[in-house]
Order: C-alpha cells, then structure tokens, then sequence
C-alpha cells in the first residue's frame, strides 16, 4: 500500500530570512522611538499651549462668553457666570492636569464655546483636513513627478529651465496670495468652482490646488536632481548597453533607486501641508484642523485648541514613522544604522 505524503515546502533562503529579521528589528526599534517621541511631543504641546492661553491679553471669561451669547450681550455678571462655569478660578496646574489626565484616556471634553464634545467636533475636522491634504498631495507629487522626470532627462534644456523657473516662482508666490487670484479668477470671473466653503461640488478643488502648486514646484526639483544623479550612475549605464528599453530603465533602475529620497521628501511636503493647512482652511473657510485652530484661539476654547494643537503634532510624529519604515523597506542600507 502507497502512501501519498503532501511535499514539504521549500526552505527559506538565509539571506532572505536575515534580510526580514533585520527589517523586522529595525522597525521595532523605529516604533519604539517614535512612541516615546509621541508621549513627548504630546506633553511639550499640551503644556505649552495652556501656557500661551494663560498669558494671552484680556480676560478668557469674557472672551467664552462673547463666543457663546455675542459681544453685544455680555457684561461682568455673565463673565463672571462663565467663569465659575467652567472653573477658570481653579489653580492653572489642576485645570492643567485634568485635561492631560482625561486625554491619556481619549476624552478632550467640551469645547467652552459650544459644548459640543471636542473628541466628536475634532474628528470631524480631522476628516476634513485629511481629505484635502490627500488630494493636495496626489497633485503636487503626480505633477512634481511627471515635471521632474521630464527635467531629469533633458538637463539643460527647455523643460528643465522651465522646471527651474517654476520652481522659483511658486516659493516667491505666498500661498493666501495665490488663493485670493485663483478665488478671484476661478470664481469671480469665470464661476467654475465655488469660491469657499464645505459640502458643495467642486468645494476641495481650489484649497487643494493652493496647497499643490508651492509643493510640486519643490518636488519637480528634488525628483529632477534624484532622478539626474541616477541616470548618471554606472548601472544605469550598464542597463542601456543590454538594450533595455528606455521605459524598462526608469522604472527597474532609476525610480526604484531615486525612490528613497523621494519617499522622504514625501514626508516633508505632508509637514508643510500641516503648516499651510492654517492659513487655507481659513481663506477658504474649509472646516479643517488649521480653520477649528483660528476659531478656538480666537474665542480661547481651551480643550478644543489644545486637542487640534496635539492632533496637528501628531499628525508630524505618524508621517515620519511612516516615512521612516518605508525607507527602512526601500533601502537595506539604513536597517543597520537603527
């Protein structure tokens, strides 16, 4: 009688499983670095942020309270009545440590203002600011990309002057400035898109081109240069005089290789999304993270501008985790530096 055993698969290569335990240890160590980072940054942002509160000019009561009934309709007796109401007379450590104590545990509170849960109120602009930095990003990097590319291979030459000249032009160009004309322009004039606001068609599309146009200018420049000095390298070279097609060596040889750096750059330009999202959102009354910001510090909503203030950091800590790992996959050079 034959037995019929189910072949065994085959043994992994000990290069491949030393390359997936080095990965592994890597990132390991990457995410450990970047929670403490976390903790830290948190801290240091809701620290400072009460403090700043504290020390603004005028008096925070009265500023609540304009916020929740108008200016028109507030005196000292209702200042006074807000100030008892949210406990502003507590010594400023103990206000201090309840808020860190009840966001260890996810709940921010309400907001002074409103009184609406600053945990609902903040996923609400998060979404929103998500949403838009990722249409910003997809177009600053898939025109940088095509305009970098096009430089890179043509050094010297119309595209790549063209490039330089974009380049300077849109880090000159202030991003509200930019806004204003392409309101004016696309709006105004021409009535294509809605000039501001949420929740209509066409909202998204010119805070998110204010954002990619500085942004691709400076990606077409660090993909030319990445993708130029690749092009010189000997393996490039060597791949063209085996006759692999042109299109065969920039995707096997030259993105691949100028991947990391683009990668990390990547990272930076979601860093300056963070930045710019400030002053966009409030230009185009986008209700992000930047827009709910002005307004809590403009009515000093404490709890919501401490929330927005940590999710903006946060949002930096868990960019650059998630830069950090990819270029710890792309590059096998970098695990042994962590």
């Amino acid at each position: 009688m034959t037995i019929l055993s189910t072949p065994s698969p085959p043994p992994s290569h000990p290069a491949e499983t030393r390359r997936d335990h080095s990965l592994t240890r890597a990132a390991g160590k990457v995410l450990a670095r970047r929670a403490a980072q976390a903790v830290g940054v948190t801290l240091a942002v809701t620290i400072t942020c009460f403090v700043i509160v504290q020390n603004l000019p005028g008096d925070i009561a009265f500023r609540i309270a304009a916020g929740r009934y108008g200016y028109d309709k507030v005196d000292a007796s209702t200042a006074a009545e807000v100030r008892a109401d949210v406990n502003l007379d507590a010594p400023a450590w103990q206000q201090l440590g309840g808020w860190i104590l009840d966001a260890l545990r996810l709940d921010f509170g309400t907001s002074l203002v409103t009184g609406a849960s600053v945990t609902d109120e903040l996923a609400l602009h998060l979404t929103a600011t998500l949403q838009l930095a990722a249409v910003a990003l997809v177009l600053s990097v898939a025109g940088g990309l095509l305009l970098g590319l096009l430089a890179a291979q043509n050094r010297g030459g119309a595209v790549d002057r063209l490039t330089d000249a974009w380049v300077s032009l849109v880090r000159a160009l202030p991003p509200f400035i930019l806004g204003l004309v392409l309101i004016i322009v696309f709006s105004v004039q021409l009535g294509w898109v809605p000039a501001a606001g949420h929740g209509e068609r066409g909202n998204i599309v010119l805070p998110a081109i204010t954002l990619a146009v500085g942004l691709s200018g400076l990606f077409a420049r660090v993909t030319r240069d990445a993708v130029a000095q690749v092009l010189e390298s000997g393996h490039v070279h060597f791949a063209r005089t085996k006759g692999l097609a042109r299109h065969v060596v920039l995707a096997r040889h030259v993105i691949r290789n100028a991947g990391v750096t683009l990668v990390s750059y990547i990272g930076v330009q979601v860093l300056i999304l963070v930045e710019g999202v400030v002053v966009v959102e409030s230009l185009f009354a986008w209700p992000g993270l930047g827009h709910a910001l002005v307004h809590a510090v403009f009515w000093r909503d404490i709890p919501a501008m401490q929330a927005t203030v940590l999710a903006l950091a946060l949002i930096v800590v868990v960019v650059s985790t998630l830069v950090d790992l990819a270029v710890l996959a792309l590059d096998p050079r970098t695990r042994e530096a962590q």
